[in-house]
């Protein structure tokens, strides 16, 4: 398994609360190679505004991986979400979709990740199950033709009102019926919505739609300042043979320097221990 931390692009203005690091972009990557990351999560917000080619030679020469490209910062500081109430809004949503999944490709990320992005059914009335799944049947088309995938997260009920939980997202991913498309698990939303810390992870593994975890303890700071065991869940992992990322999307408290450091020392002294 390898280690990653979600941080921000340039062009984002606002801090994201569960962006780790401080200082520029190339000053991120390097202090994540020295902790001893393996990668870092994207966190975008508008893509186009990018140089792709200077972030891929940024990532090269601080020889770190993309692990992923976040798109959670689009819904916190751009407002925009698939399932939104303005047709517009939504649309260049699925716009931004597209440009997300063009940036992963360009920097070698194998996933865009549909957090929060998705949105709310509220937002969008009757049959909003069934316009997600076009949605992301659509978006997962064109990233396939990128050679990129999809995850959708689960998120507890205090965030979202589709996919809470790794039963229901099976189930969404399962109805779309798109080889591109998969899950992700963050162990902050298990904790809240799941009935073990464990079995969630066992489930979408055995199903081959386990394609990325993100990490973050009950109290969604650094894992093991809280309750979750993830001795147990690593241990898991291992058990079913995922290989993938473990990347910290979580609150950047005390600060985004800290919280990585806290991260990453926690886990590379786990994984060492369970080799």
């Amino acid at each position: 398994m390898k280690l990653s931390l979600a941080i921000q692009t340039p062009e984002v203005q606002p801090a994201i609360p569960v962006a780790l690091l401080s200082g520029g972009f190339d000053q991120k990557l390097a202090r994540a190679a020295e902790l001893g990351a393996d990668g870092v999560e994207l966190m975008t917000v508008a893509p186009a505004l990018l140089d792709f080619a200077a972030i891929k030679l940024s990532l090269v020469q601080a020889g770190l991986a993309a692990s992923a490209v976040g798109s959670g910062g689009v819904a916190f500081a751009a407002g925009l979400t698939l399932l939104h109430a303005d047709p517009a809004q939504a649309s260049r949503a699925a716009a931004r979709l597209r440009q997300l999944a063009d940036f992963a490709a360009a920097v070698g990320a194998p996933l865009v990740t549909i957090g929060s992005f998705r949105g709310r059914l509220a937002s969008v009335g009757a049959r909003g199950r069934e316009r997600m799944i076009a949605l992301l049947q659509e978006g997962a088309a064109y990233a396939a033709g990128q050679g990129v995938r999809l995850a959708v997260e689960p998120l507890n009920r205090y965030e979202t009102d589709i996919v809470l939980n790794a039963g229901e997202g099976l189930a969404l991913v399962n109805d779309a019926g798109h080889p591109a498309l998969g899950l992700l698990l963050d162990t902050f939303h298990v904790n809240i919505e799941e009935a073990s810390w464990t079995e969630p992870f066992r489930r979408l593994m055995a199903a081959g739609r386990l394609w990325h975890v993100h990490l973050g303890d009950n109290n969604r700071l650094p894992p093991g300042q809280g309750l979750i065991d993830f001795p147990a869940v690593v241990a898991t992992l291992r058990q079913i043979g995922y290989n993938g990322y473990l990347s910290a999307e979580l609150l950047a408290r005390p600060d985004p320097d800290t919280a990585a450091q806290q991260t990453l020392a926690y886990m590379h002294a786990l994984l060492e221990a369970q080799v």
